[in-house]
Formats: structure tokens, sequence, C-alpha cells
């Protein structure tokens, strides 16, 4: 199954996320993690290292670019068992990631407050997350991918019983569900743009 030796932490929903944390610390699995979420983990006293500081590339564009770099998806997305992967890795001094606890930027409820406006709605749709949701769940063999918040007791109770792994079978579960999450979040975000009105669009976005 492969030991869980690192995890990236990123959350807009922070709950019950410091007593999973803290349960992969005690497993001396390493954290890496970005933004509120990193502070969040840190006041509660849970070493780990920003993001920007394993990529030596700092967040831009207030946010927008944090884990979008080579570094963290050739992380998730190497094969553990295809050394022509994991040379490259080494090569290009980047580090598996093995677990990605994820979830993203609110946009539904978001625009569930009527006085949301257009750009208020766009900043809240979410890259990063999904991208990392993908990538990890695209190499579930070798990653574990966290969406909900309701997983977490079980992951964490399956990791300290097992040393540090999952099984396969529920790696696929959590695949699964993944997509899922990834699928109802872009449906979302559609049927709210088809709901605006092409000649507004100019206007909303002065609001």
């Amino acid at each position: 199954m492969g030991k869980v030796k690192r995890a990236l932490i990123s959350v807009s929903n922070k709950r019950g996320i410091v007593e999973l944390v803290k349960t992969l610390h005690s497993l001396d699995i390493q954290i890496l993690s970005t933004g509120g979420t990193s502070r969040l983990l840190k006041e509660n006293g849970i070493p780990l290292t920003l993001v920007a500081e394993y990529t030596k590339s700092p967040e831009m564009l207030e946010g927008r670019v944090k884990t979008l770099h080579p570094k963290i998806h050739a992380g998730l997305l190497a094969k553990r068992d295809n050394p022509e992967h994991m040379q490259q890795l080494t090569e290009q001094h980047c580090l598996p990631i093995d677990m990605v606890v994820v979830n993203l930027y609110p946009f539904e409820q978001t625009i569930a407050n009527t006085n949301c406006t257009l750009s208020q709605a766009i900043e809240n749709i979410d890259i990063g997350g999904p991208t990392m949701l993908r990538s990890a769940a695209k190499n579930f063999k070798d990653v574990v991918v966290v969406v909900d918040p309701e997983d977490y007791g079980l992951i964490g109770s399956k990791l300290m019983k097992n040393q540090g792994e999952i099984d396969l079978s529920l790696k696929f579960t959590l695949m699964k569900k993944t997509f899922a999450h990834t699928a109802h979040y872009d449906t979302v975000i559609m049927n709210y743009l088809e709901k605006i009105e092409v000649e507004k669009i100019n206007a909303l976005l002065q609001e």
C-alpha cells in the first residue's frame, strides 16, 4: 500500500482539520500547507512547511496562484512503481506527496447571498484546489485524496491502525467521491453563469 509520508493540507472549511493533522503529525507525516490553513495549524503547534517555501515560488496575484506548480503536481502524479517517474522527481528536486486534504472555495455559499456580485462570484471559483484534487484522484493508487471533512475521523483511525497506510479499496472510494465533488462544483458554477444575460456582463462587473 505504501505509507503516507507527506500530506498537503489546504482547506476553506477548517472544521476538524486540526484534529486530523495532529494525527498525521503523530505519525511523522510531513505537512505542506498554504495561507489561512497554515496559520491555523501553526497556532495549534503543528510544525509544517509552507508550499511557497517548498516550491520556492511565492503566492501570487492575491492568492490566485499558490499550488499551480510542477513540484506540487509532479509529486502528486508520479507513479511510485515507475522508476522513470521517480528518477524524474529526483532530477527536478520534487518530493512525492502521498495525501491531499483539500476542500474548495465556498462558491455555492457565496452565490446564495442575494447581494453577491458577479466579481465576487468569480473570485470564489477555485482553480488550484480542483486541480490538486484531480491530480491526486487520478493517481489514487499512490495518493490518498480527502475532500470531505466527514471522512477525517475514518482516515485518521485507519492511518493509526495501519501505521500510516490506507488500503487501496478506501483510496478508490475516496477517488470516486472526489470526482463527484468536483463535478458538482463545476455544475454549480455553470448553472450560475447560465443565468447571467450576456448583455449585462459589463455592468455586472462594475458592481
